[in-house]
């Protein structure tokens, strides 16, 4: 059921990219790399649905995606992920790196980065994904989990924001 689900709202979301959206849809992707013993993390959000929260919630015109983009974009959507997308390692906080991000169409894309990542060690993940949701009550998030030929969605919407995996 979560599987068709999570196709689903992945084809309406590829569909959505191309015309004006009517779905308030984010996807992150989260690969674990054994190379760089590191979580690599994509985020696609609607660019105008980011530049609404930012400024509703911060007050800045982001102008994101233009020549007139505000210069603390970065700044802001950090601060933004900060406080709405959570990564917790066998239970505690872990701190990820925000790389930056670069656009694509209407959607921006959001490179995160877990490092130092012990596998063997690993005994449980949980996301918490409330991204947009303070703004949108329809939104929702869908995360992919990928580890060693392993894979694992969550479809996160406000009431019930947090995915949680054990190894």
């Amino acid at each position: 059921m979560i599987k068709n689900t999570v196709l689903i709202l992945t084809v309406m979301l590829l569909f959505s990219f191309t015309t004006l959206h009517k779905y308030y849809l984010s996807v992150t992707n989260m690969q674990y790399s054994e190379k760089n013993d590191s979580f690599q993390i994509t985020s696609r959000i609607f660019i105008d649905d980011l530049e609404e929260v930012l400024k509703e919630r911060y007050g800045i015109i982001a102008e994101l995606a233009t020549s007139d983009e505000a210069k603390v974009s970065n700044a802001y959507i950090e601060k933004y992920f900060r406080t709405k997308f959570a990564i917790e390692l066998n239970g505690e906080i872990a701190k990820y790196t925000f790389l930056g991000k670069k656009y694509e169409e209407d959607v921006v894309i959001c490179y995160l980065e877990l490092n130092n990542i012990n596998f063997t060690d690993l005994q449980s993940i949980s996301i918490q994904n409330e991204i947009l949701t303070d703004l949108f009550e329809e939104q929702q998030n869908v995360v992919h989990l990928k580890w060693k030929g392993q894979k694992k969605s969550f479809v996160l919407i406000k009431e019930n924001n947090k995915g949680m995996l054990n190894f």
